[in-house]
């Protein structure tokens, strides 16, 4: 009986931490934002059949990172050019953890890639250690800047 005690808080726990979760999108933007999972459902939702590191295949679910930065009024489209080209994406997980992206690199104008914030994975909320955001880039050779637990979007210039 403990057990199943256990497992229905640890349930209630991570359907909590699911719903309250946020991430930041600040920096070189003009609309700052904190976004929580359900204002995800706003957006166009998009899947990604990619393979793990081990080789195992995958679905994930998410909004596509390009447009969560659009609705920050990130300079993209068009406007990215000359010195705004200067400016890149610092991305930070709950433990520190960071990894950068160009903004080119998310620009629909300048790439084919898809560069998505899932949610889910195979059907199911990311579960515990990985979301409940996490940046998925399927065309990177190595998965290394798919980053787990996101917290954190910051736009950046690189010219001092």
């Amino acid at each position: 009986m403990a057990m199943i005690s256990s497992l229905a808080v640890f349930l209630s726990q991570s359907c909590f931490s699911q719903n309250t979760a946020s991430l930041s999108i600040t920096g070189e933007v003009a609309a700052p934002l904190e976004i929580k999972m359900q204002d995800l459902a706003a957006y166009k939702q998009v899947s990604q059949k990619v393979k793990d590191r081990d080789g195992k295949e995958h679905e994930f679910k998410g909004v596509a990172l390009i447009d969560l930065l659009q609705k920050a009024g990130v300079t993209t489209g068009a406007k990215l050019r000359g010195e705004n080209l200067a400016k890149y994406i610092l991305i930070t997980a709950a433990d520190g953890y960071e990894v950068i992206y160009s903004l080119a690199e998310v620009d629909p104008e300048f790439t084919d890639e898809l560069i998505l914030l899932a949610t889910e994975k195979d059907g199911q909320p990311l579960p515990s250690g990985e979301g409940p955001f996490r940046i998925i880039a399927q065309h990177d050779k190595k998965p290394a800047r798919w980053i787990r637990e996101v917290r954190s979007i910051k736009v950046v210039f690189a010219k001092n």
